[in-house]
């Protein structure tokens, strides 16, 4: 055989082995357990919601999704964690509205999350609850806005912490009504809820799971959601929209991969979290949570996210919010 052939083939052997790898991983995938990094602490509502679709993930693919916990810095540690892992489908981030407003809250950060992260799976929507202390005289929306109308400065509203969901959803409240309140940022929903049930201060929006119970027992007064729909948690209580025409405000869920991760990997997972968006049980056990279903491809994820960071990075911008 002449040389020139030889080591033609020599070549060709060479690189179908090489590629053999990839194609028998992704097939395998997963062959060892995988990790999904969580930003939040654990029995937070996204640790919650992870937890959920990574048993789903487990049970269907047939490999450990181990969360992990990476708290600190408004969910940025967590990030900064995945981007700096391999792109082989071993480490997942839980994808919450945290990495939307990180983008503005936070100048110098070591990673640009639209580029380094790819989206991978949409899980869930959900609303928050305008509720207030009893004692405030307003039982309706429009009563609540002409009330801080007529009393600017003057009314108070609580939120989990700066540049948490609940202040970022006032803060657009007050950018699309035209109204000023007072921000009294608290340690999480726990001590915040403890205080504007006493009444030291008048308004909160939040999780309807959180404040569900404290509805029903008349501690406190509900008057609005979030989403530009009716959440089906509350049925009965009208969109903020309906009175401030233009106001959406909702915390999304979902996973994403460094960015690199194959193809055929995303689309795997893509599909199996579908898969158990679809299953009556998981809807069942999401809905328990206060979550609407939203399943999608990772073009629309991604463009959620896009859309989602452009939204609140003006929030952010209009509030002068800065990192704490």
């Amino acid at each position: 055989m002449h040389r020139p052939r030889r080591q033609f083939l020599q070549l060709a052997a060479g690189a179908a082995l090489s590629a053999l790898p990839r194609a028998a991983q992704a097939q395998a995938y997963p062959a060892r357990p995988v990790r999904l990094v969580v930003g939040t602490a654990a029995g937070s509502v996204q640790d919650i919601l992870s937890r959920v679709i990574a048993q789903w993930l487990a049970e269907q693919l047939g490999q450990p999704f181990v969360i992990d916990n990476r708290v600190g810095a408004g969910t940025n540690i967590a990030t900064e964690a995945v981007v700096r892992a391999p792109a082989d489908g071993y480490t997942l981030l839980s994808i919450g509205p945290s990495s939307a407003v990180n983008a503005t809250l936070y100048p110098k950060l070591a990673f640009n999350f639209i580029r380094d992260i790819a989206p991978v799976a949409s899980m869930v929507h959900q609303s928050q609850v305008v509720v207030v202390n009893p004692s405030m005289p307003v039982k309706t929306m429009a009563a609540f806005v002409a009330y801080t109308k007529a009393n600017p400065g003057k009314v108070n509203f609580a939120s989990s912490g700066v540049g948490t969901g609940n202040q970022l959803a006032v803060e657009l409240f007050k950018m699309v009504a035209g109204v000023d309140m007072v921000h009294v940022p608290y340690r999480g929903a726990g001590p915040a809820m403890i205080d504007l049930i006493a009444g030291q201060v008048e308004v909160m929006f939040v999780s309807p799971v959180v404040a569900m119970e404290h509805i029903k027992s008349g501690r406190l007064r509900a008057l609005a959601v979030t989403t530009a729909k009716r959440d089906d948690l509350l049925p009965d209580l009208p969109p903020v929209a309906d009175t401030v025409p233009g106001y959406e405000s909702s915390a999304w869920f979902g996973i994403g991969a460094p960015h690199g991760t194959p193809a055929e990997l995303v689309a795997l997972l893509n599909k199996t979290v579908n898969a158990g968006l679809a299953d009556p049980k998981m809807r069942a056990r999401y809905t328990e949570l206060g979550g609407g279903i939203v399943a999608s491809t990772p073009a629309a994820f991604g463009k959620l996210i896009a859309d989602e960071t452009e939204k609140w990075g003006k929030v952010v911008k209009f509030a002068g919010l800065k990192p704490v």
